[in-house]
């Protein structure tokens, strides 16, 4: 399967308004639009209800120079809270005789888009259309398509695709991979794919973020050869799928990453491992979870020496490692039959030389281990380590521990710990009590 021929599944009813400008909706539809999804944003208040603004506000909108300055200084950097942002902008909106410009509600709606309030920033702008004292301008509709395909509402996202379509406003790169990343966090990867074969009749090229978006999408659905191509497409800039060489556009630790993940998920090891050195060789640090995916295939393909070296080589590159590399690692040595105390022992002093602390997940895994392995003193052993070094132990953890000493026989032990979980405050579950009748 080729990239291009995912081009025709573009034109499915939703979209195809988006792109053709006798079908774009009407500006009525473009007004209800966030009423016509299940996941709607919660309204704002009307400016009857919405809380009084205090003095710092009243004195931002009192004239241009300082709402601009207030703007730039509180917005711009996504410092601004819900009931502020509901403030400034009753106080903004009921300025009717000399309203600020579009400029102004912009950089309000940007700051609260880069503070994640996109359901707030989507609501805000629907009551500013509906007054209809401005028209939105190409920034608006980037701020609006963003934050749509951030909360899962791409479809909406492509209405307003179609009104800056209609405006007479040219879409850029940022458009597209705002649209490419809702539709790939949707899922709906092979119609991401179409839209990205779109660029270059709107005069656009990809980007970095644009590409590894799309890259990423392509790995998760197993499409791993047609990913491979357009990453060296990207590194070649022989201007396939419209990638152009350019120094900007060079693959990232996140493009290898996903990839690398990619090909491991479809068992392809061999083009996994040449990508990761490759990745190397170019200059490009690996980073946590970069190591991470290699060790984690190769923990599962029973690897053990190379996963082994893979996290000297972590340490040693200055990436340190997190619990989850060490609960990876543990889980290979169990399933491969190759832990015992010594060896379960010397990864948990390993973990906290290297200033990890183990977590209730690492302890879990390496019970399960230890007792499918025939070890059940040992983990009592690692279990007063882990209180003594104060890490929080869940219900998982009991579970695992309480099962292996009641299969062993260790039933008195097993009792003592089921009432040092009541003691806790943990709240045994039905796998606790089930695993407790089956033992007593």
């Amino acid at each position: 399967m080729a990239l291009k021929e995912a081009q025709p599944s573009f034109y499915f009813a939703s979209e195809a308004a988006a792109l053709s400008s006798d079908s774009v909706p009407s500006l009525n539809q473009f007004r209800n639009l966030t009423t016509s999804n299940s996941k709607s944003e919660p309204s704002s208040p009307s400016p009857s209800n919405s809380t009084e603004p205090n003095n710092s506000l009243l004195r931002a909108v009192k004239d241009r120079f300082s709402l601009d300055e207030f703007l730039n200084d509180r917005c711009k950097s996504g410092d601004i809270s819900h009931s502020n942002a509901l403030c400034l902008f009753d106080c903004m909106l009921n300025k009717r005789s000399s309203p600020p410009p579009m400029s102004s509600f912009n950089i309000l709606f940007g700051g609260l888009a880069k503070s994640k309030q996109y359901d707030t920033t989507v609501s805000l702008f629907k009551r500013l259309n509906s007054v209809g004292l401005l028209l939105p301008d190409f920034l608006s509709y980037c701020i609006l398509i963003n934050c749509f395909s951030k909360i899962g509402r791409v479809l909406d996202g492509f209405i307003v695709f179609g009104r800056m379509l209609r405006g007479s406003f040219t879409p850029n790169v940022v458009v597209f991979t705002s649209l490419i990343k809702g539709l790939c966090a949707e899922s709906r990867i092979m119609e991401a794919a179409a839209v990205f074969m779109k660029l270059k009749a709107f005069g656009c090229e990809p980007n970095i973020i644009t590409c590894t978006t799309l890259i990423n999408g392509l790995c998760r659905i197993g499409h791993t050869i047609v990913a491979l191509n357009l990453f060296e497409a990207m590194a070649d800039g022989n201007g396939e799928f419209g990638v152009m060489k350019d120094e900007n556009i060079n693959p990232n630790v996140v493009t290898y990453t996903s990839l690398i993940h990619g090909f491991c998920h479809v068992d392809d090891w061999n083009e996994a491992k040449r990508l990761f050195i490759e990745m190397m060789d170019q200059g490009v640090q690996p980073n946590v979870v970069s190591f991470n995916v290699v060790i984690d295939d190769l923990c599962k393909n029973g690897k053990m020496n190379e996963a082994s070296w893979l996290v000297e080589l972590m340490i040693q590159r200055g990436v340190h490692p997190y619990a989850f590399t060490y609960s990876t690692l543990m889980d290979g040595f169990c399933l491969t039959g190759r832990i015992n105390r010594a060896k379960a022992l010397k990864l948990f002093d390993e973990m906290q030389l290297n200033g990890v602390v183990p977590d209730s997940i690492t302890y879990a895994t390496l019970v399960d281990g230890l007792c499918k392995n025939g070890f059940v003193l040992e983990p009592v052993e690692l279990f007063y380590n882990l209180k003594n070094l104060k890490c929080e132990l869940n219900v998982l953890s009991y579970n695992c521990l309480i099962d292996g000493l009641c299969k062993s026989g260790q039933l008195k032990v097993a009792w003592e710990l089921f009432q040092r979980l009541l003691h806790e405050g943990l709240m045994p579950n039905v796998f606790t009590y089930n695993i407790m009748m089956h033992g007593l």
